[in-house]
C-alpha cells in the first residue's frame, strides 16, 4: 500500500490569530516544514486542543474559524499510515455538531449538513484491497490527538466507508489533488464481497442448536438444513456453501481452520441433535475395569496364597507328630542301660522304622483293591454313589433288553464289592444320576428319552417322572431346599421342578448365549464365607458356564462366568472351599486335556441400585493326554488326610485316571485302567477313603493308604 499523506492548515486558531493547535500524531512519522521559526515556537507553546472524536475539525469554534479566516498558514506535511491520504486546505467550514448521527448512521456528507474543508483521497491500492473477494474484512483508522486515548480504531468497511464520504465532501475539493474526485466515487461503492468476507464470530460452547455463522437456528430441512465438514463442525448448508464459495481454494473451516471443499459438505439427517457429553462417565469405567482387574488379580494372589499356606500347615502338623514320635521313642530307648549290646544295636533300627513308617504315611497314596465288572457289552455312562446303603450305582443298558428293555442302574455293594441287581428306570440313555443330603435314598436321574424321574432305591420302584420335552443331558439337587431339582436339557435351558408339584416345571431358566445342550449341573450351596457366600446353580455347557445365583427361593440373578468359549465338557464344585473344576477338551490353541481349578469370588456392592457380581479366578492348571473324545466327568473334593485338595481326572489317551495335587499342581498317581475312564467319584466307607472310576465296562475301586 502507498503512503498517506496529509496536508493540513490551520484548520482551528485561537483568538489571537497567529496561535494554532497542533495535531498530534501517534505511532506514525511526521515530517513538519515551517516557513518561519517564529511562528513554530509560538505553536510549540500552545497546547493542544483536540476533539474527542475522529472528525478533526468538527469540534471548532465559529469565532475561531471568523478570526483564521484571513490568516493563511504553510501547509503541514504529515505522513501517515500506508493506504490513505488526506489534505487539508486553509478554507474552513462551519463544523457540525450533529456527532450522534456519524455514531450511529454514519451519513455521507449532503446539503443539509455543513460541509468540511477537507478532503479525502484514497490510494489505488486500497481500492484493489476492497475489490478483492480473498483481502482482509476490516481497516483501521487512526486518531490523531489525545496521546492518552487510543491510537488507532478499529472499524468495519461499512462504517469506513461512511467516514471517508463525511471527511471529504463533493463541494470541497483540493486543488493539489485533482484525483480525489475519482478515488471518492471508487470508494463510494465498495465491493459487496467485503462484507461477505467478515468472519462470524465463534459461538460459545453453550450454542449447540445454532448456526455458527448466521445464528440462526438448523432445520431438518430446506437450504439451512443441518450439514457438516469432514471436520465434524456443523453448519447451516447455504451459510457453509456461500462461506466456502468465498474463500475459494484456500477455504478453511470456519472454527477449527481446517482446509475445507464443497465437496466435503454432508447433509446431516436428523430431526433433534443433541450429544450427551460422557467423557467423565467413560473416564469413570475406565477406572472400575482398571480396579475390577486389579482386585480379580488380588483374589486370584489371595487363593494361591491360601492353599499354599494350607499345605504348609499341614506339612508342619506332620513334622511336629513326628517330633513328638521321635522323641517318645529316644526317651523309651534311654531308659534301657547303654552297656546293653542289644539296645545299642537295636535303636538304630527303630528309628529307621519309625522314619520309614512316617515317610509312608506322609506320602500316602490309592491302591488298587477290587475290579467289577458291570456291564458285559458295555455302556455305562455315569457314576453316583448312595451313602445311606453303601452302594455305588452305574448307569448301563439294559442286560435282558428283550425282555427289559431300556436302561437302567447297576447296584454295586461297597461291603463286599460285588454287584447285586438291576433296577430298570428309563428307556434311553441315562446322562446324570444325582442324591440329595437327606439321605432318604430318593434317586434323581436324567436321560434322553426327555424325562427326568425320582427312583426309590429301598424299593427299586420310579416314584415320579416329570416330561421335560427336550433330551435331559443333566440333573442335580438343590442342597439348600431338598424339595426343587434341576435338569438342563439340549437347547441351553435349564427346568426348576418342585417334588410336591407333580404336573410340570415351576420355572425355566433361559440360556444367556448359545443354545449348546447343558452338559453338567451343580449346585453351590450357601454358605458363610467372605469371599463368596452366595447359593445357587452352575450350568455348563459346551460353549462356557453361567452361574444362576439364588437370591430367594423362586428368584435366580444370571452371572457369566469368565470361561473359554468351545471345549468346556464339564464342571464340578468342591463345596468346602467354593472352587470349581472345568474341564476342557483338547483344541488348535492347547492340544492336551485341560483340568482348570477356579475359585468362586463375589465383588463388593458398588452402590445400591447395581447388586454385586459373581466370577471366578484361575488358581491351577492340569494337563493330561491328547484325546478326548468323549463327555467325561471328572471330580475334585477334600485330601483324605484332611490336608489340602485334589484333583481327578480321566486321562483317554492313557486310558489311566490322573490325581494331582491342587496346592502346588504336582501329579501325584496314575491309576491304569482299560478303557478311557468316562466317570470318577470318591466316597468314605467306615472311615476308610475309596475312589471309584467308571469305564465301559468295568468298575474300578481304589483304596487310600
Amino acid at each position: 500500500m502507498e503512503a498517506m499523506e496529509v496536508d493540513s492548515p490551520s484548520d482551528v486558531q485561537a483568538a489571537t490569530g497567529d496561535e494554532l493547535y497542533i495535531i498530534l500524531d501517534s505511532g506514525s512519522n511526521t515530517e513538519v516544514e515551517e516557513d518561519d521559526n517564529d511562528e513554530g515556537q509560538m505553536l510549540a507553546r500552545v497546547p493542544p486542543r483536540l476533539p474527542s472524536t475522529w472528525a478533526f475539525s468538527q469540534r471548532a469554534t465559529s469565532s475561531s474559524i471568523a478570526t483564521n479566516s484571513s490568516t493563511q498558514r504553510a501547509p503541514i506535511r504529515r505522513r501517515l499510515r500506508q493506504g490513505l491520504r488526506v489534505h487539508y486546505h486553509s478554507q474552513t467550514a462551519a463544523p457540525s455538531r450533529d456527532f450522534s448521527d456519524f455514531l450511529l448512521r454514519a451519513p455521507a456528507a449532503g446539503a443539509g449538513q455543513p460541509e468540511s474543508g477537507s478532503t479525502t483521497e484514497v490510494s489505488e491500492s486500497e481500492e484493489d484491497e476492497y475489490a478483492a473477494a480473498e483481502g482482509p474484512p476490516h481497516r483501521a483508522l487512526e486518531e490523531p490527538g489525545n496521546p492518552g486515548s487510543p491510537a488507532s480504531v478499529h472499524l468495519g468497511t461499512g462504517v469506513q466507508h461512511s467516514l471517508l464520504q463525511e471527511a471529504a465532501p463533493s463541494n470541497s475539493r483540493s486543488a493539489a489533488d485533482p484525483d480525489g474526485l475519482q478515488a471518492q466515487n471508487r470508494v463510494a461503492q465498495p465491493s459487496p464481497t467485503a462484507y461477505a468476507l467478515t468472519p462470524p464470530p465463534r459461538c460459545e460452547e453453550g450454542d449447540g442448536d445454532s448456526c455458527s455463522i448466521c445464528f440462526e437456528a438448523w432445520t431438518t430441512a430446506g437450504e439451512h438444513r443441518l450439514s457438516a465438514l469432514r471436520c465434524g463442525h456443523i453448519f447451516g448448508f447455504t451459510c457453509i456453501q456461500r462461506w466456502l464459495k468465498t474463500q475459494g481454494s484456500a477455504a478453511k473451516c470456519p472454527q477449527c481452520n481446517k482446509k475445507a471443499r464443497r465437496s466435503d459438505i454432508v447433509l446431516l439427517y436428523a430431526p433433534k441433535l443433541k450429544a450427551l457429553d460422557n467423557t467423565e462417565q467413560e473416564s469413570l469405567k475406565k477406572s472400575l475395569e482398571q480396579e475390577q482387574s486389579l482386585r480379580r488379580k488380588a483374589e486370584l494372589e489371595t487363593a494361591q496364597c491360601r492353599l499354599k499356606l494350607q499345605v504348609i500347615t499341614n506339612k508342619y502338623g506332620q513334622a511336629q507328630q513326628e517330633l513328638q514320635e521321635l522323641k517318645a521313642l529316644i526317651a523309651d530307648k534311654g531308659s534301657v542301660p547303654s552297656s546293653s549290646p542289644t539296645s545299642s544295636s537295636s535303636s538304630p533300627s527303630s528309628l529307621l522304622g519309625v522314619s520309614q513308617r512316617l515317610d509312608g504315611s506322609r506320602t500316602a497314596q490309592y491302591s488298587f483293591s477290587k475290579a467289577v465288572l458291570v456291564s458285559q457289552g458295555g455302556g455305562c455312562r455315569v457314576l453316583s454313589y448312595c451313602e445311606p446303603l453303601s452302594c455305588l450305582l452305574a448307569s448301563q443298558p439294559s442286560p435282558h433288553s428283550t425282555l427289559v428293555p431300556g436302561f437302567g442302574i447297576k447296584k454295586v455293594s461297597v461291603v463286599n464289592m460285588k454287584a447285586s441287581q438291576y433296577v430298570p428306570i428309563h428307556s434311553k440313555q441315562i446322562r446324570g444320576l444325582s442324591f440329595n443330603r437327606q439321605n432318604d435314598s430318593l434317586l434323581l436321574s436324567a436321560a434322553l428319552d426327555n424325562t427326568v424321574k425320582l427312583t426309590s432305591l429301598l424299593t427299586n420302584t420310579v416314584v415320579q417322572t416329570y416330561n421335560a420335552g427336550k433330551p435331559v443331558w443333566s440333573c442335580c439337587w438343590c442342597l439348600d431346599n431338598s424339595t426343587y431339582v434341576y435338569a438342563g436339557l439340549s437347547n441351553g435351558s435349564v427346568l426348576v421342578y418342585d417334588t410336591r408339584d407333580t404336573s410340570t416345571h415351576v420355572q425355566e431358566l433361559q440360556p444367556l448365549r448359545s443354545r449348546c445342550p447343558v452338559a453338567s449341573l451343580c449346585y453351590v450351596p450357601h454358605a458363610a464365607s467372605s469371599t463368596f457366600p452366595c447359593g445357587g446353580l452352575i450350568a455348563g455347557s459346551l460353549e462356557g458356564g453361567c452361574f444362576w445365583e439364588q437370591t430367594n427361593e423362586t428368584t435366580y440373578r444370571p452371572h457369566v462366568l469368565p470361561l473359554e468359549n468351545t471345549g468346556c465338557i464339564d464342571i464340578q464344585v468342591e463345596v468346602d472351599s467354593r472352587h470349581c473344576l472345568v474341564t476342557y477338551r483338547p483344541g488348535r490353541s492347547n492340544p492336551s486335556l485341560r483340568c482348570v481349578l477356579m475359585a468362586l469370588t463375589r465383588t463388593p456392592l458398588q452402590d445400591s441400585t447395581q447388586p454385586p457380581s459373581c466370577s471366578c479366578s484361575t488358581v491351577q492348571t492340569f494337563s493330561a493326554g491328547s484325546s478326548c473324545k468323549l463327555l467325561t466327568k471328572n471330580a475334585v473334593f477334600r485330601n483324605p488326610d484332611g490336608t489340602g485338595t485334589l484333583v481327578c481326572a480321566g486321562d483317554e489317551a492313557s486310558s489311566s485316571t490322573m490325581v494331582w495335587d491342587a496346592g502346588s499342581g504336582s501329579l501325584l498317581q496314575k491309576l491304569p485302567a482299560d478303557l478311557p475312564v468316562l466317570d470318577i467319584s470318591p466316597f468314605t466307607v467306615n472311615g476308610k477313603h475309596f475312589l471309584a472310576s467308571l469305564t465301559e465296562k468295568m468298575l474300578k475301586l481304589y483304596r487310600w493308604e
